[in-house]
């Protein structure tokens, strides 16, 4: 027995010395690939991974003379203070009502508006149409809460001539705390549905188009072939990105949400990701803007395993 160990033992160390020789083959094969790859992992190594060594001073009261490793340690002190602080509730209402809103208005949008344009016959109304949605993803937020604000302005705004030419009253849509996330949402969908169905436009077009040819023959109007064809084609596609954009449901970018935000609609506007703003950058709280930002950062990671748990439970098809 022990001779028949040592033999395989023996046996195995030239079988591994093989299979490292071929997977550097294969790399010195293939080195201008690596060589294109290459940026794209440095810059998540030094724009990701790096950073994550401050996450020490979510934990610690941080002194900038004495650096992250001579501030004194006091431990969840700063999550305790801002789950006992009056705001916690009103940023997680906002916050989560806020993702959960521009989930379930934004994300099929874009799906139906790629089914729409898979449908169309006429190769310049397609390429029109395409034009004229994927135009505003090039709009930075700033311009486009700067043609929110001309819009809806309660003196010179369109939307308010419109109104007043109906006998109502103007609105200042951008003071009005209830306006504010129908504003923010809409607003997005403009900006992005075309940009978002890009990604299905190409799903689309793995479709079997024999898949169809069998359908019309069955006597299958288009409604039946979209529903039981193109939607199944496209399902994992759906899956996934519904994965990714549920994930990150509480990190909702503060840019826009800052630019719209006044004293006015401060009850509805106020998420975690301008709290954070506010507490680190203007405050000067560096630590317990961290403690903030690292409590949202887990929410989202337990949301992305959970739904992805799910979803490879019920349909197969997961991120991992």
């Amino acid at each position: 027995m022990a001779n028949a160990k040592i033999s395989a033992i023996a046996g195995a160390a030239p079988e591994a010395k093989r299979d490292s020789k071929l997977k550097w083959s294969r790399i010195a094969r293939n080195w201008q690939l690596y060589l294109l790859i290459f940026p794209v992992v440095a810059y998540y190594i030094l724009f990701h991974y790096v950073p994550m060594y401050g996450i020490q001073i979510a934990f610690k009261d941080f002194i900038a003379t004495k650096g992250i490793t001579g501030s004194p340690w006091i431990g969840t002190e700063h999550f305790e203070r801002f789950f006992h602080s009056y705001f916690f509730w009103r940023l997680i209402k906002n916050t989560l009502g806020l993702g959960l809103y521009s989930l379930a208005l934004g994300f099929p949008i874009p799906i139906l508006l790629a089914l729409l344009m898979n449908e169309a016959k006429s190769a310049k109304f397609k390429k029109f149409v395409q034009t004229v949605t994927y135009a505003p993803h090039f709009l930075s937020t700033v311009v486009v809460v700067g043609m929110m604000m001309i819009f809806l302005s309660p003196r010179y705004g369109i939307a308010n001539h419109f109104i007043a030419m109906f006998g109502g009253h103007p609105i200042n849509f951008m003071a009005e705390p209830a306006w504010f996330k129908s504003l923010y949402v809409f607003s997005d969908v403009w900006q992005t549905m075309g940009w978002s169905s890009i990604i299905y436009l190409a799903a689309l077009a793995g479709v079997d188009h024999q898949l169809h040819e069998a359908a019309r023959v069955d006597g299958a109007g288009r409604l039946r072939r979209i529903w039981h064809i193109n939607l199944p084609g496209i399902r994992p596609t759906i899956i996934i990105l519904l994965i990714l954009n549920i994930g990150s449901i509480m990190g909702i970018g503060f840019e826009k949400v800052l630019l719209m935000q006044n004293n006015l609609n401060m009850d509805t506007s106020d998420i975690i990701a301008t709290y954070v703003y506010r507490a680190g950058i203007q405050g000067a709280e560096y630590s317990f803007s961290a403690a903030i930002g690292l409590f949202n950062s887990v929410i989202n990671f337990i949301l992305l395993i959970s739904v992805n748990w799910a979803s490879k439970r019920m349909s197969e098809t997961s991120l991992w």
